[in-house]
């Protein structure tokens, strides 16, 4: 028989392989993986002409164990934010982004970077930001990208959330993602000075990075907190308050936070919204999480109310987080600096290297 005439599906080792893959993102690549290595194989040779009953009874399979553990996973995404469980069939396809959607304005959405050195408590930070709670295991963090949207007093309102510490091995990379900061979030730990040290390295070339892309003679001023973290760990403390404010100056704005215990907090996310003109109510404790087909109706609705006469209650603050936020691509971000610095006297090569 010839072989290009009947098509193998590879078994061995097919439900072991999903079976070890835990996570919602590993069991994406399974499918993936499942698509590409069987059935596009398939598409891709007009001469396999048949499947046999066993391969397609054991792509069904996994493609309905596969379907089981996404439904089982957004379920429990669903409770563990205590929001009531959305049908997945409703929520959106790709990432949201307002802007493009035509849902608020350019100066409604701000990226905040977060830099510092490892094992400062960042992620955790971050989580509470977006209403989540302190993970006591610590796990590398390669790249985070969050994306949160509020709905404040009739205004929508996008927050970009980018981890972009691990970028120190890469020069370039890490300056693209300083010239697209709005604010900046500089962490260390209060028990390592080493991450002190390295924090103010990292301001310097912050202001450094974007006085040169605005063209200034002297290093900009740029909105930026500077967090101590760790601060419940008071008898391994290595960094003062005083030796802070020496090296730094009277007039940054520092904040001594615990991710563990929540103190200090929400002080610094009320100083993150302010500098980046952003509502107060951006902070986790002045708004409530809701879902994502919840929000883009409020949005959508408080549209269709502009037009009207009749004004309908704006409700309380709320916000969202959108779960397949992705970070923008290079290319793009690329664009966004290139067309900040055109808005100069001339247009000039964006310095990123």
């Amino acid at each position: 028989m010839n072989t290009a005439e009947k098509f193998y599906l590879p078994v061995d080792g097919i439900f072991e392989m999903f079976d070890s893959l835990t996570g919602h993102h590993q069991a994406h690549i399974t499918h993936q993986v499942l698509q590409s290595t069987a059935l596009t194989s398939a598409l891709q040779h007009p001469k396999v002409s048949n499947i046999s009953k066993t391969g397609m009874g054991i792509i069904k399979s996994v493609r309905g164990r596969w379907r089981q553990h996404d439904k089982r996973a957004a379920s429990s995404r669903s409770s563990s934010s205590g929001n009531r469980q959305v049908s997945t069939d409703r929520l959106p396809k790709g990432s949201v982004d307002l802007l493009d959607l035509g849902l608020t304005k350019p100066k409604n959405c701000h990226r905040v970077v977060v830099l510092g050195a490892q094992r400062v408590g960042k992620t955790n930070i971050l989580q509470r930001f977006l209403g989540k709670e302190f993970e006591e295991r610590y796990e590398p963090t390669a790249e985070d990208f969050h994306r949160k949207l509020f709905h404040i007093r009739g205004e929508a309102y996008q927050v970009d959330l980018l981890d972009a510490s691990n970028e120190r091995d890469f020069p370039a990379k890490r300056r693209l993602s300083i010239l697209t900061g709005d604010i900046f979030l500089l962490v260390f730990s209060l028990d390592d000075k080493d991450s002190f040290s390295e924090v103010c390295e990292l301001l310097n070339e912050i202001k450094a990075a974007k006085a040169k892309l605005l063209k200034l003679k002297n290093p900009a001023r740029v909105p930026a907190v500077i967090c101590g973290n760790k601060a419940d760990l008071e008898a391994q403390r290595v960094v003062s308050r005083s030796e802070v404010a020496e090296i730094l100056g009277e007039g940054v704005s520092f904040f001594e936070t615990s991710a563990k215990d929540g103190s200090g907090l929400e002080g610094m996310f009320r100083a993150l919204a302010s500098l980046g003109g952003l509502p107060a109510e951006t902070s986790p404790s002045r708004h409530q999480i809701v879902s994502i087909p919840t929000y883009q109706s409020l949005c959508i609705g408080q549209q269709g109310r502009r037009g009207s006469r009749t004004r309908g209650p704006i409700g309380a603050p709320c916000a969202a987080v959108d779960p397949l936020a992705r970070r923008p691509s290079f290319s793009s971000d690329l664009q966004l600096v290139l067309g900040s610095s055109t808005k100069q006297h001339k247009p000039e090569r964006c310095q990123i290297q």
